[in-house]
């Protein structure tokens, strides 16, 4: 018969650093080939075509957010923007760095602090972050979406000022400030620009994986400096896409729907394998030896 020790030893989850790196980098390998693989990359702006689905769906958001009268990306680019005359460049480049990085550097930060700190919610969080995410590549698949620093840009750099110009629209107006203030690097770069998928903007991934990292850590931050900390941290991406134009706010809450789901998914997929293991000592006790 089994004894306790060992029952124990057979149910829980053994977590293993070295497993848990190779599917984090297994997984993200997957998500960057598969998500580049849609939007951007399919079209062939050297021919000439143009991007109208991505350029529609960009149009279908406004009008969204018009209807519900909360189109203000563009406002809040003209009051923050110009700010970089004034306190100089550093300002704007700052938010374009912070989009370029900190979702990486964060998320990572926070995957290895539950993983050293909560094991006993770690696995339900590692579940809920690969299935939003993987939610978030059928959200690129299904509806590219063109970001607001492309709407006046030309066809050749995957914007939509032809089809904005056949159409009779009048500019935009936003401002890319990643070409205009820099960063540490640049959508315009060969390199980038082949690898990137320039309509992954529905759900916003950014929103998606801040507010994963605040629901991870909370029971962490016992603090109320540190529970600030957190609660600031998604605030400060949703500023910074927009700004950046990188995103429209409704991508923000497809990010926060797809971490909805994410965490359902990633929840039953626990609860299975916590049950399996707990099948484990039963199946012990009745097998021979």
């Amino acid at each position: 018969m089994a004894t306790t020790e060992e029952v124990t030893t057979a149910s829980e989850h053994r977590l293993r650093w070295w497993k848990e790196a190779l599917i984090v980098v297994v997984f993200y390998a997957a998500y960057s080939a598969t998500r580049n693989l849609f939007g951007s990359a399919r079209i062939d702006v050297a021919a000439g075509e143009l991007p109208e689905n991505a350029f529609n769906n960009a149009l279908r958001v406004i009008d969204l957010e018009k209807a519900l009268g909360l189109y203000h990306e563009l406002t809040v680019q003209q009051w923050f923007v110009p700010a970089a005359s004034t306190l100089g460049e550093w300002w704007i480049r700052f938010w374009n760095v912070y989009y370029g990085t900190f979702h990486f550097v964060v998320t990572l930060a926070a995957f290895v602090l539950l993983f050293v700190r909560m094991p006993h919610r770690f696995a339900r969080w590692r579940n809920t972050l690969g299935f939003m995410t993987a939610l978030a590549i059928i959200g690129y698949s299904l509806f590219p979406l063109m970001p607001p620093r492309l709407l006046d840009k030309p066809a050749v750099e995957w914007g939509g000022a032809e089809l904005r110009d056949a159409r009779g629209l009048p500019p935009f107006g936003y401002v890319d400030t990643l070409e205009e203030y820099g960063g540490l690097w640049s959508f315009d770069s060969g390199a980038v620009a082949e690898i990137s998928n320039q309509y992954a903007a529905m759900p916003s991934m950014h929103i998606g994986w801040a507010s994963w990292c605040v629901l991870a850590l909370w029971p962490l931050a016992r603090r109320w400096w540190l529970r600030g900390i957190l609660v600031a941290y998604p605030l400060a991406t949703l500023f910074c896409i927009v700004v950046t134009a990188n995103h429209f706010w409704v991508d923000g809450v497809g990010g926060l729907a797809a971490l909805g789901l994410g965490f359902v998914l990633g929840s039953a997929l626990d609860r299975w394998n916590q049950r399996r293991l707990g099948r484990l000592p039963a199946a012990a006790v009745t097998s021979p030896g």
